[in-house]
């Protein structure tokens, strides 16, 4: 049986870049070439923002991802990417959530 688990975009692109171009399929490249245009951060950050996230923020690990692979930069495109499951955050709490976000973005 295979173990899954939800990774960011960056992880994906880490990943991928492990594999020789003889190794990768026609999906694979084209997936490759999705995760360098839209990784935001590097996998290594991505992974401890969406601990961070979970640990400080509560959020549960698949929003936590969808955050990391947003890096949202304003409470409403933070309440956006959250607003799939539902769940109303209060400016506070969005607020929390886009500072520890802000903490690991890259210049």
């Amino acid at each position: 049986m295979i173990d899954a688990k939800p990774i960011t975009t960056a992880e994906a692109r880490r990943i991928l870049e492990r594999a020789t171009e003889e190794e990768l399929g026609e999906f694979q490249r084209r997936t490759h070439d999705y995760t360098v245009k839209f990784s935001k951060i590097p996998a290594g950050k991505a992974e401890k923002l969406v601990r961070d996230l979970c640990e400080k923020n509560q959020l549960d690990r698949k929003d936590a991802i969808q955050v990391a692979n947003c890096m949202p930069s304003s409470i409403e495109e933070a309440r956006t990417v959250l607003a799939v499951k539902g769940r109303v955050f209060t400016t506070e709490q969005l607020e929390q959530i886009l500072k520890t976000t802000n903490a690991y973005r890259t210049a």
